[in-house]
């Protein structure tokens, strides 16, 4: 399926209890604060499903209010007992995210497979796992 947002195609693929939304740029100029947050929830409520996966890698930077739209999304998932997860953000995508000290709540996620997982991008630590801690002997 494909949906269009405001400067942003929107590709949607259904998975097991997921959902997995592609954000990339489309031909158009993309607008000073996009409304991806009603589109995308727009998407879940016909679905049915409430537990996203965003897949960001085609975007190079998040265009203005795009991470209020995320928070936004984010904060309607969870209410409605879901959870939304990021994944193949761009380094300027997650400085961003870190700025808005959203990085422990949205970590970044190597894989679609790896958001569902729960598992962060390799060299971020889980706050779900412990470390190992190993002693000499």
């Amino acid at each position: 399926m494909k949906s269009v947002t405001e400067g942003l195609d929107l590709d949607v693929d259904r998975g097991p209890n997921w959902l997995f939304v592609k954000l990339q740029p489309s031909r158009r100029a993309v607008p000073e604060s996009p409304h991806v947050a009603d589109e995308v929830w727009s998407i879940s409520k016909r679905h049915f499903v409430y537990r996203l996966v965003l897949d960001l890698e085609q975007l190079e930077s998040f265009p203005e209010g795009m991470m209020g739209q995320i928070a936004l999304l984010q904060e309607r998932l969870v209410r409605q007992g879901g959870a939304l997860r990021l994944c193949g953000l761009s380094p300027a995508c997650e400085a961003v995210v870190q700025e808005c000290q959203l990085d422990k709540a949205l970590p970044n996620h190597a894989s679609r497979e790896d958001a569902v997982l729960g598992e962060p991008t390799a060299g971020t630590a889980s706050l779900d796992k412990p470390a190992l801690v190993t002693t000499a002997s």
